[in-house]
Protein backbone atom coordinates (compact mmCIF):
# COMPACT_ATOMS: atom_id res chain seq x y z
CA UNK A 1 0.00 0.00 0.00
CA UNK A 2 1.34 3.43 -0.96
CA UNK A 3 0.64 6.53 1.12
CA UNK A 4 1.62 10.21 0.83
CA UNK A 5 4.17 11.80 3.16
CA UNK A 6 1.85 13.08 5.91
CA UNK A 7 -0.40 10.03 5.88
CA UNK A 8 2.69 7.85 6.38
CA UNK A 9 3.55 9.96 9.43
CA UNK A 10 0.01 9.59 10.77
CA UNK A 11 0.12 5.83 10.23
CA UNK A 12 3.50 5.63 11.98
CA UNK A 13 2.27 7.67 14.94
CA UNK A 14 -0.77 5.50 15.53
CA UNK A 15 1.19 2.29 14.96
CA UNK A 16 3.98 3.34 17.33
CA UNK A 17 1.45 4.41 19.94
CA UNK A 18 -0.39 1.09 19.73
CA UNK A 19 2.79 -1.01 20.03
CA UNK A 20 4.19 0.92 23.00
CA UNK A 21 0.83 1.26 24.73
CA UNK A 22 0.20 -2.49 24.36
CA UNK A 23 3.69 -3.49 25.53
CA UNK A 24 3.64 -1.18 28.55
CA UNK A 25 0.02 -2.09 29.24
CA UNK A 26 0.80 -5.81 29.37
CA UNK A 27 3.68 -5.07 31.73
CA UNK A 28 1.47 -2.96 33.99
CA UNK A 29 -1.28 -5.57 33.97
CA UNK A 30 1.20 -8.27 34.99
CA UNK A 31 2.49 -6.06 37.82
CA UNK A 32 -0.96 -4.88 38.98
CA UNK A 33 -1.19 -7.09 42.06
CA UNK A 34 2.32 -6.14 43.18
CA UNK A 35 1.51 -2.46 42.65
CA UNK A 36 -1.66 -2.78 44.74
CA UNK A 37 0.24 -4.52 47.55
CA UNK A 38 2.87 -1.77 47.50
CA UNK A 39 0.19 0.93 47.55
CA UNK A 40 -1.40 -0.74 50.57
CA UNK A 41 1.70 0.08 52.62
CA UNK A 42 1.33 3.82 51.93
CA UNK A 43 -1.01 6.50 53.18
CA UNK A 44 -4.28 6.52 51.16
CA UNK A 45 -3.49 9.80 49.37
CA UNK A 46 -0.03 8.58 48.36
CA UNK A 47 -1.44 5.17 47.39
CA UNK A 48 -4.07 6.80 45.15
CA UNK A 49 -1.44 8.96 43.42
CA UNK A 50 0.82 5.96 42.91
CA UNK A 51 -1.91 3.74 41.42
CA UNK A 52 -3.08 6.55 39.14
CA UNK A 53 0.49 7.02 37.88
CA UNK A 54 0.83 3.27 37.26
CA UNK A 55 -2.51 3.17 35.43
CA UNK A 56 -1.61 6.11 33.18
CA UNK A 57 1.99 5.00 32.58
CA UNK A 58 1.35 3.09 29.30
CA UNK A 59 -0.59 5.98 27.82
CA UNK A 60 1.97 8.58 28.96
CA UNK A 61 4.92 6.54 27.68
CA UNK A 62 3.38 5.93 24.26
CA UNK A 63 2.22 9.53 23.84
CA UNK A 64 5.62 10.86 24.94
CA UNK A 65 7.43 8.65 22.45
CA UNK A 66 5.20 9.77 19.57
CA UNK A 67 5.45 13.48 20.39
CA UNK A 68 9.12 13.65 21.36
CA UNK A 69 10.74 11.03 19.13
CA UNK A 70 8.52 9.71 16.36
CA UNK A 71 7.39 13.04 14.89
CA UNK A 72 10.76 14.92 15.20
CA UNK A 73 12.81 12.04 13.76
CA UNK A 74 10.39 11.63 10.84
CA UNK A 75 10.46 15.31 9.84
CA UNK A 76 14.23 15.53 10.33
CA UNK A 77 15.40 12.35 8.61
CA UNK A 78 12.61 11.10 6.37
CA UNK A 79 13.09 12.45 2.82
CA UNK A 80 10.02 14.03 1.34
CA UNK A 81 8.33 11.85 -1.24
CA UNK A 82 4.89 12.23 -2.71
CA UNK A 83 4.10 8.54 -2.29
CA UNK A 84 5.94 5.65 -0.71
CA UNK A 85 5.08 2.04 -0.02
CA UNK A 86 3.96 1.12 3.51
CA UNK A 87 3.74 -2.45 4.76
CA UNK A 88 0.33 -3.96 5.47
CA UNK A 89 1.56 -4.78 8.99
CA UNK A 90 2.21 -1.11 9.71
CA UNK A 91 -1.18 -0.11 8.31
CA UNK A 92 -2.94 -2.70 10.50
CA UNK A 93 -1.10 -1.46 13.60
CA UNK A 94 -1.94 2.12 12.66
CA UNK A 95 -5.60 1.21 12.28
CA UNK A 96 -5.60 -0.46 15.71
CA UNK A 97 -3.99 2.59 17.27
CA UNK A 98 -6.48 4.92 15.59
CA UNK A 99 -9.37 2.69 16.71
CA UNK A 100 -8.13 2.75 20.32
CA UNK A 101 -7.95 6.54 20.25
CA UNK A 102 -11.39 6.81 18.61
CA UNK A 103 -12.96 4.62 21.30
CA UNK A 104 -11.36 6.65 24.10
CA UNK A 105 -12.55 9.91 22.51
CA UNK A 106 -16.08 8.55 22.09
CA UNK A 107 -16.39 7.32 25.67
CA UNK A 108 -14.94 10.60 26.97
CA UNK A 109 -17.36 12.69 24.94
CA UNK A 110 -20.26 10.47 25.99
CA UNK A 111 -19.33 10.74 29.69
CA UNK A 112 -19.01 14.53 29.46
CA UNK A 113 -22.41 14.81 27.78
CA UNK A 114 -24.05 12.47 30.32
CA UNK A 115 -22.51 14.42 33.21
CA UNK A 116 -23.61 17.76 31.78
CA UNK A 117 -27.14 16.50 31.12
CA UNK A 118 -27.38 15.02 34.62
CA UNK A 119 -26.26 18.26 36.29
CA UNK A 120 -28.68 20.30 34.18
CA UNK A 121 -31.60 18.04 35.11
CA UNK A 122 -30.65 18.23 38.79
CA UNK A 123 -30.53 22.05 38.64
CA UNK A 124 -33.92 22.15 36.93
CA UNK A 125 -35.53 19.67 39.31
CA UNK A 126 -33.89 20.99 42.49
CA UNK A 127 -33.02 24.27 44.10
CA UNK A 128 -29.84 25.85 45.38
CA UNK A 129 -29.40 26.33 49.12
CA UNK A 130 -26.59 27.49 51.39
CA UNK A 131 -25.74 25.46 54.46
CA UNK A 132 -24.84 27.33 57.63
CA UNK A 133 -21.11 27.13 58.33
CA UNK A 134 -20.33 26.05 54.76
CA UNK A 135 -19.37 28.40 51.94
CA UNK A 136 -20.49 26.15 49.10
CA UNK A 137 -23.90 26.07 47.47
CA UNK A 138 -25.80 22.78 47.41
CA UNK A 139 -28.31 21.69 44.81
CA UNK A 140 -31.11 19.98 46.75
CA UNK A 141 -32.88 17.36 44.65
CA UNK A 142 -36.38 16.29 45.61
CA UNK A 143 -35.97 12.53 45.59
CA UNK A 144 -36.23 9.75 48.15
CA UNK A 145 -33.14 7.85 47.02
CA UNK A 146 -30.09 8.93 49.05
CA UNK A 147 -27.77 11.22 47.11
CA UNK A 148 -24.71 13.18 48.12
CA UNK A 149 -22.18 13.64 45.35
CA UNK A 150 -19.83 16.00 43.56
CA UNK A 151 -20.76 15.81 39.89
CA UNK A 152 -18.98 17.32 36.90
CA UNK A 153 -15.44 18.21 35.87
CA UNK A 154 -15.07 21.83 34.85
CA UNK A 155 -17.82 23.24 37.07
CA UNK A 156 -18.53 20.47 39.59
CA UNK A 157 -21.85 20.65 41.39
CA UNK A 158 -22.50 19.45 44.93
CA UNK A 159 -25.76 17.47 44.78
CA UNK A 160 -27.77 16.31 47.77
CA UNK A 161 -31.20 14.73 48.05
CA UNK A 162 -33.83 16.16 50.36
CA UNK A 163 -33.92 12.85 52.27
CA UNK A 164 -30.18 13.01 53.07
CA UNK A 165 -30.30 16.71 53.98
CA UNK A 166 -33.12 16.15 56.46
CA UNK A 167 -31.73 12.92 57.93
CA UNK A 168 -28.17 13.97 58.81
CA UNK A 169 -27.37 15.94 61.92
CA UNK A 170 -25.44 19.22 61.50
CA UNK A 171 -22.19 17.50 62.55
CA UNK A 172 -22.76 14.57 60.17
CA UNK A 173 -23.68 16.87 57.29
CA UNK A 174 -20.58 18.99 57.87
CA UNK A 175 -18.34 15.91 57.86
CA UNK A 176 -20.01 14.53 54.71
CA UNK A 177 -19.63 17.86 52.91
CA UNK A 178 -15.98 18.00 53.94
CA UNK A 179 -15.56 14.58 52.32
CA UNK A 180 -16.98 15.81 49.01
CA UNK A 181 -14.91 19.02 49.16
CA UNK A 182 -11.83 16.84 49.59
CA UNK A 183 -12.72 15.20 46.27
CA UNK A 184 -13.03 18.62 44.66
CA UNK A 185 -9.73 19.85 46.09
CA UNK A 186 -7.84 16.78 44.87
CA UNK A 187 -9.50 17.07 41.40
CA UNK A 188 -10.70 13.47 41.50
CA UNK A 189 -13.25 14.02 38.72
CA UNK A 190 -10.47 15.41 36.52
CA UNK A 191 -8.48 12.25 37.24
CA UNK A 192 -11.51 10.20 36.21
CA UNK A 193 -11.51 12.13 32.95
CA UNK A 194 -7.85 11.17 32.42
CA UNK A 195 -8.77 7.52 32.95
CA UNK A 196 -11.35 7.82 30.19
CA UNK A 197 -8.92 9.57 27.86
CA UNK A 198 -6.18 6.91 28.26
CA UNK A 199 -6.84 4.33 25.49
CA UNK A 200 -6.93 0.67 26.52
CA UNK A 201 -4.59 -1.62 24.60
CA UNK A 202 -7.40 -4.21 24.37
CA UNK A 203 -10.81 -2.51 24.35
CA UNK A 204 -13.91 -3.97 26.02
CA UNK A 205 -12.04 -6.33 28.40
CA UNK A 206 -11.00 -3.82 31.09
CA UNK A 207 -7.32 -4.80 31.45
CA UNK A 208 -6.78 -2.25 34.24
CA UNK A 209 -9.96 -2.90 36.20
CA UNK A 210 -8.05 -3.97 39.35
CA UNK A 211 -5.93 -0.80 39.37
CA UNK A 212 -8.92 1.46 38.76
CA UNK A 213 -11.00 -0.23 41.47
CA UNK A 214 -8.19 0.05 44.01
CA UNK A 215 -7.50 3.64 42.99
CA UNK A 216 -11.16 4.44 43.62
CA UNK A 217 -10.97 2.79 47.06
CA UNK A 218 -7.87 4.70 48.13
CA UNK A 219 -9.38 7.90 46.76
CA UNK A 220 -12.36 7.47 49.07
CA UNK A 221 -10.08 6.68 52.02
CA UNK A 222 -8.00 9.78 51.28
CA UNK A 223 -11.15 11.93 51.15
CA UNK A 224 -12.26 10.42 54.49
CA UNK A 225 -8.89 11.26 56.04
CA UNK A 226 -8.98 14.79 54.65
CA UNK A 227 -12.50 15.31 55.97
CA UNK A 228 -11.62 14.00 59.44
CA UNK A 229 -8.24 15.82 59.49
CA UNK A 230 -7.17 13.86 62.56
CA UNK A 231 -10.22 15.03 64.55
CA UNK A 232 -11.76 12.00 66.26
CA UNK A 233 -15.12 13.73 66.75
CA UNK A 234 -15.35 14.64 63.07
CA UNK A 235 -14.27 11.11 62.11
CA UNK A 236 -17.09 9.65 64.22
CA UNK A 237 -19.56 12.04 62.59
CA UNK A 238 -18.45 10.99 59.12
CA UNK A 239 -18.72 7.29 60.07
CA UNK A 240 -22.22 7.91 61.39
CA UNK A 241 -23.15 9.76 58.18
CA UNK A 242 -21.91 6.84 56.06
CA UNK A 243 -23.95 4.32 58.03
CA UNK A 244 -27.05 6.52 58.11
CA UNK A 245 -27.01 7.17 54.34
CA UNK A 246 -26.31 3.48 53.62
CA UNK A 247 -29.37 2.46 55.64
CA UNK A 248 -31.56 4.77 53.56
CA UNK A 249 -31.35 2.41 50.59
CA UNK A 250 -29.52 2.11 47.31
CA UNK A 251 -28.01 5.26 45.86
CA UNK A 252 -29.04 6.29 42.32
CA UNK A 253 -26.71 5.48 39.47
CA UNK A 254 -24.45 8.47 38.85
CA UNK A 255 -22.35 9.49 35.83
CA UNK A 256 -18.77 8.23 35.81
CA UNK A 257 -17.50 11.78 36.27
CA UNK A 258 -18.92 11.96 39.79
CA UNK A 259 -17.72 11.23 43.30
CA UNK A 260 -20.32 10.01 45.76
CA UNK A 261 -20.27 9.73 49.54
CA UNK A 262 -21.03 6.03 49.09
CA UNK A 263 -18.99 5.42 45.96
CA UNK A 264 -18.35 1.77 46.79
CA UNK A 265 -20.78 -0.05 49.09
CA UNK A 266 -18.45 -3.08 49.28
CA UNK A 267 -15.88 -0.90 51.04
CA UNK A 268 -18.30 0.61 53.54
CA UNK A 269 -17.34 -1.55 56.52
CA UNK A 270 -13.62 -0.90 55.96
CA UNK A 271 -14.20 2.86 55.72
CA UNK A 272 -16.27 2.95 58.89
CA UNK A 273 -13.68 0.84 60.73
CA UNK A 274 -10.87 3.19 59.63
CA UNK A 275 -12.82 6.22 60.84
CA UNK A 276 -13.63 4.62 64.18
CA UNK A 277 -9.90 3.94 64.68
CA UNK A 278 -8.68 7.12 63.01
CA UNK A 279 -5.00 7.92 63.45
CA UNK A 280 -3.80 11.51 62.89
CA UNK A 281 -1.89 11.73 59.57
CA UNK A 282 1.85 12.11 59.68
CA UNK A 283 2.96 15.30 57.87
CA UNK A 284 6.50 13.96 57.63
CA UNK A 285 5.38 10.89 55.68
CA UNK A 286 3.21 12.96 53.31
CA UNK A 287 6.03 15.46 52.76
CA UNK A 288 8.48 12.65 52.05
CA UNK A 289 6.11 11.05 49.54
CA UNK A 290 5.64 14.41 47.83
CA UNK A 291 9.39 14.96 47.60
CA UNK A 292 9.92 11.49 46.15
CA UNK A 293 7.19 12.03 43.56
CA UNK A 294 8.62 15.40 42.51
CA UNK A 295 12.13 13.92 42.33
CA UNK A 296 10.87 11.09 40.11
CA UNK A 297 9.13 13.56 37.78
CA UNK A 298 12.23 15.74 37.52
CA UNK A 299 14.36 12.68 36.81
CA UNK A 300 11.99 11.58 34.04
CA UNK A 301 11.96 15.06 32.49
CA UNK A 302 15.76 15.18 32.68
CA UNK A 303 16.10 11.82 30.94
CA UNK A 304 13.77 12.90 28.15
CA UNK A 305 15.66 16.19 27.73
CA UNK A 306 19.00 14.36 27.46
CA UNK A 307 17.60 11.95 24.90
CA UNK A 308 16.14 14.76 22.85
CA UNK A 309 19.46 16.59 22.81
CA UNK A 310 21.24 13.50 21.55
CA UNK A 311 20.87 13.41 17.77
CA UNK A 312 21.90 9.73 17.59
CA UNK A 313 18.74 8.92 19.53
CA UNK A 314 16.57 10.39 16.80
CA UNK A 315 18.58 8.52 14.19
CA UNK A 316 18.03 5.27 16.07
CA UNK A 317 14.31 5.97 16.37
CA UNK A 318 14.13 6.72 12.65
CA UNK A 319 15.75 3.36 11.88
CA UNK A 320 13.13 1.63 14.02
CA UNK A 321 10.38 3.50 12.20
CA UNK A 322 11.83 2.44 8.85
CA UNK A 323 11.62 -1.17 9.96
CA UNK A 324 8.02 -0.64 10.94
CA UNK A 325 7.18 1.07 7.65
CA UNK A 326 8.67 -1.63 5.47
Amino acid sequence: MTLPYLLRLLCLCFASFFVLNAAAGLLVRAASKSAVRFAGSKAPASAARFLLAVRLFPFALAALFVLCFCIPSYFWLEPFAAFERVSVFCVVLGFLGAAAWALSMLRTADSLLVSRRHNRLCRQAGREVCVSGNSSTLIVVEREAPLLAMSGVFRPRLLISRSVLSSLSPQELDAALRHEHAHRTSLDNVKRLLLLLAPDFFPFIGPFRLLERQWSKFTEWAADDEAAAGNSSRALSLAAALVRVARMGSSPRLPFLSTSLLACDRDLSARVDRLLHAVPPSPAIDAQSGRLLRAACLFLVGCVAVLLLALPTLSFVHELLELLLH
